[in-house]
Formats: structure tokens, C-alpha cells, sequence
């Protein structure tokens, strides 16, 4: 590690740079090289994903939505419509009142509905956690520019009060020769100063 690191870390954190986590020094050498930390965390999640994450995302997606509920009370009041008043008239009927077949159905579908959503549950969770963890990197770099930005301005301003008392000084070693010269006693500024 080069030197402007270390002593960036030791300003910044009051503790080594062998003390910090790797998200810490990574946004230290993006502090001191001028680099970027921002990213699309999105992007980068969603490449990992196999084909099943993918499958399972989509199916809590429609399984959470209007259409789902709308097609499934369609089913459902279809299914009953048919057992109980069209194929009861003929005595034909496969499932009749209790629904013991379609609460079959539906307790299947639960079954594997259920580990599918917290699969994707878990997923977005995780994601979430990668956000923060963004966020955190991107933050923590955008207060240590503030903080530097702090320090060049405090450090204008020193340098600008400096020259301002500079030029003042000069200035009344200019008007007390002048007085001088016109014969007008002056007590010395520079001695009360």
C-alpha cells in the first residue's frame, strides 16, 4: 500500500489501514486515485442468477399480481359452477360438493408455491443487502471528498487571511511613513498588533 493511502486512512479513520475492512480500503484508493464507486448493482445481480432464480422470480411475480388473482377466482368459481350446477343436472359430476379433488389442487399449489416466493424472498433480501452495502461504499466516499473539499476551502481561506493581514500591515507602515513625512507623531501599529 502506498503511503497516501495509509496516511488517508490513519486522517480519516484514526486507525491503520490494516484495521479497515476491504470495502473501506477499496473506497480509500478510489478517494485517492479519483475513481468511481458508483455501480449498477442490478446488473451485476441479476448475471449471477441461474435459470431457476430466474424461473422462480417470475413465477412470485405472477403470483403476486392481479392477473393471478383474477385467473385463479375464474378457475375456482368455474370449477364450481361445473360440479355443482352443469354436471350435477346430468349426475356426471367428478367433483362433487365437498370439492375434495380441488382442495387437493389447491393444496398442491400451495406447496409449491410457497418455497418458490421465499426462494425469491430470500433473493431480494439478498440483493438488498448488496444495496446497502453500495450505498454505504458511496456514501462513505462521498463524505471524504466533502471532507477534502472542507479542508482545501479552510485552507484557501487561511491562506487568504493571511495575505489580507499581510496586506494590511503593509498598508499602515505606508500611511504611518506618510504621516511622517507630514511631521505627525504615530505610535508604532505593528507593536500593538
Amino acid at each position: 500500500m502506498n503511503n497516501q493511502l495509509k496516511d488517508l486512512a490513519k486522517k480519516v479513520f484514526n486507525k491503520g489501514i490494516d484495521s479497515l475492512s476491504e470495502r473501506e480500503r477499496r473506497v480509500l484508493h478510489s478517494v485517492a486515485h479519483r475513481l468511481h464507486v458508483s455501480r449498477n448493482i442490478n446488473n451485476q445481480f441479476e448475471e449471477k442468477m441461474t435459470f431457476g432464480q430466474r424461473l422462480a422470480d417470475k413465477v412470485a411475480s405472477f403470483g403476486g399480481s392481479w392477473t393471478f388473482i383474477i385467473i385463479f377466482g375464474t378457475i375456482l368459481l368455474s370449477w364450481i359452477a361445473l360440479n355443482t350446477i352443469i354436471l350435477a343436472r346430468r349426475g356426471a359430476t367428478f367433483d362433487p360438493y365437498p370439492y375434495i379433488l380441488l382442495n387437493l389442487v389447491l393444496s398442491m399449489l400451495a406447496a409449491l408455491q410457497a418455497p418458490v416466493i421465499m426462494m425469491s424472498q430470500n433473493r431480494q433480501a439478498a440483493k438488498d443487502r448488496m444495496d446497502a452495502a453500495h450505498d454505504y461504499e458511496v456514501n462513505l466516499k462521498a463524505e471524504l471528498e466533502i471532507l477534502a473539499l472542507h479542508e482545501k476551502l479552510d485552507a484557501l481561506r487561511e491562506q487568504q487571511w493571511s495575505e489580507l493581514i499581510f496586506m494590511q500591515q503593509e498598508q499602515i507602515k505606508l500611511l504611518t511613513q506618510l504621516l511622517r513625512e507630514r511631521g505627525v507623531t504615530v505610535n508604532n501599529p505593528s507593536n500593538n498588533i
